[in-house]
């Protein structure tokens, strides 16, 4: 409750008693306390002062939101013009099963689906591959083929909801079949709006579901930003992510500075071929984690956005200002939940959901409290989505653009993070750019350092985790876990089989021949996978073929 004043400097808060002194103000900033730092190791002073951002000037680092290099936000209303999109990632077991959690969130009001595939998806492997066995719609959704993605979707017209996929090495497949789901649904691909993540360079450093080796994975991405740049006009064709990267461990610097170097190197391949800036960078989009440290992120995200405006301006002089935008979605942080009291979850990703908002996300995905258990039950996924809903309409945030901005702390730290994610960007320019770093392992080096220190905190005590090592209960309440069904592996293997048999196999056959000239010949192989798509030829055999032709990569030692 409010505050009642009472004579003698002291307030009364329900009864207790509150002792108010007064201190002269210190002359000089507040020195930094070396025991208290942030992820990145940025120096936490006690307080901050005007001293502390007088180096900043206002018009060439920060400026109003909607102007460059836009640290306050890409629009001038913000979320007075439109709320972030409230995208719940979720899928698992089959389509059918899958397409049941979308419509229950959609008439929860969810504004936007974002699809998780299982492993073998991911990967490249039909659900009857040996190797896919025990992973079936574990992790995610599994999606052999047409029929599969017609099912996911049933019911669910194309041209009224956007849709994010979370997908790389199979991203070209994923996003033909969902094209193809929109052509028969009689919807023009100029109407399908949505996202592929499509970002391979992060898998090599962070996550590991790649195919092929780097040079043939990068093609493929820029056959997706090229082939969408002419005939998908408003799709974002990738999803630079950090994200994994920060769930690996990295600091919130790493995350910039690795995410921004990544994101560099795709504009440099699509430059190469042929492509001018104009026409593919507006519809580059970013993926960011929301951490706990609510301060920071806040920082974070404004950084991310002032340093990829700097850094486009400055290498690319881009004519159409949105091709300095960092769009970014922000999932909150998957690696902060415990099993440990999960109820705490809740917490921490309310207040990971609003660091985004205040940060400027453009959509936001905010976890389930039983995420650390299993998937999401319907009502931890309702409850994480009311969250979002609760910001948006009842916090006031969303009626104010940039609500910290000006803030000493966090216009200090937006600065600390630009200066050090440049050095990054820097040194791997230095090493010929972020491919041939990952080559070296230094990115994988960093983050493994990173998480290492940060483990050791933990074990240490330096870092307090709620319900893990403080607070700890001795008897822990058991929750009900999503359980996916072992008998919906085998059904999946038999759609599968029994789509085989009943395609033409003929039409299949020659759809896959041409895919294998067209990749020899080093063309875009986006119409080739549309063909085979649309005549049955699942997503296995479309990955094989190009092993067949690429190769698979298999990971080194690093340097």
């Amino acid at each position: 409750m409010y505050a009642a004043q009472i004579p003698g400097g002291v307030s009364r808060y329900n009864g207790c008693m509150a002792i108010e002194t007064k201190t002269e103000r210190p002359a000089a900033a507040a020195p930094a306390d070396a025991s208290r730092q942030t992820s990145s190791e940025i120096p936490v002073r006690r307080f901050y002062r005007p001293d502390d951002v007088a180096g900043i000037p206002y018009e060439q680092k920060v400026g109003d939101p909607g102007t460059y290099p836009f640290t306050r936000g890409l629009y001038a209303d913000m979320y007075r013009q439109r709320l972030w999109t409230m995208r719940q990632y979720a899928g698992y077991s089959s389509a059918a099963e899958s397409n049941r959690r979308y419509r229950y969130l959609l008439s929860q009001g969810t504004t936007g689906l974002s699809v998780a595939f299982d492993l073998p998806t991911q990967i490249g492997y039909d659900s009857d591959n040996a190797l896919a066995r025990g992973e079936v719609g574990r992790v995610g959704v599994a999606i052999d083929s047409i029929e599969d993605m017609r099912r996911l979707f049933d019911d669910i017209p194309l041209d009224r909801v956007t849709t994010s996929m979370t997908i790389n090495a199979t991203a070209a497949i994923l996003l033909s079949l969902y094209l193809a789901v929109a052509e028969e649904q009689g919807v023009p691909w100029e109407r399908v709006g949505g996202t592929v993540q499509n970002d391979i360079l992060k898998e090599y450093a962070a996550r590991g579901t790649y195919i092929y080796p780097p040079g043939p994975s990068l093609k493929l991405v820029t056959d997706v930003i090229a082939f969408c740049a002419d005939r998908v006009p408003k799709w974002n064709t990738i999803s630079i992510s950090g994200y994994h990267m920060r769930e690996a461990g990295s600091t919130a610097v790493q995350e910039v500075a690795f995410t921004l170097a990544n994101g560099l190197a795709y504009v440099r391949a699509a430059l190469d071929r042929g492509l001018a800036v104009d026409e593919f960078a507006p519809r580059l989009s970013f993926f960011f984690n929301a951490h706990n440290n609510f301060l920071e992120e806040v920082a974070k995200f404004r950084a991310a956005r002032r340093l990829w405006a700097e850094l486009m301006q400055e290498r690319f002089a881009p004519q159409d200002p949105r091709s300095l935008w960092l769009r970014f979605h922000t999932q909150t942080a998957g690696s902060t939940l415990t099993a440990q009291q999960p109820m705490n979850n809740v917490v921490r990703v309310a207040i990971q959901a609003l660091a985004a908002v205040c940060g400027g996300t453009q959509s936001l995905h905010t976890n389930a409290l039983d995420e650390a258990l299993g998937l999401p039950t319907e009502e931890a996924a309702g409850l994480a989505l009311r969250t979002q809903q609760v910001i948006a309409h009842e916090s006031g945030i969303a009626g104010v653009a940039d609500p910290l901005g000006g803030s000493y702390v966090v216009e200090a730290w937006t600065e600390e993070i630009v200066q050090r994610a440049r050095d990054y960007v820097r040194r791997i320019d230095e090493m010929g750019g972020a491919l041939a770093a990952l080559e070296r392992g230094f990115q994988q080096r960093e983050i493994a350092e990173a998480a290492y220190r940060f483990q050791m905190a933990v074990e240490d005590k330096r870092e307090l985790v709620v319900g893990v090592n403080v607070f700890q209960s001795e008897q822990e309440v058991p929750r009900e876990i999503l359980r996916i069904d072992p008998a919906a592996e085998q059904e999946q293997v038999e759609r599968v089989r029994a789509l085989r048999e009943r395609r033409n196999g003929e039409k299949a056959a020659a759809t896959l021949a041409a895919l294998t000239t067209a990749a020899q010949e080093d063309r875009n192989l986006m119409p080739s996978i549309l063909d085979c798509v649309r005549a049955a030829v699942t997503l296995g055999e479309i990955s094989d073929a190009l092993r067949q032709v690429y190769g698979e990569y298999r990971e080194t030692d690093l340097e």
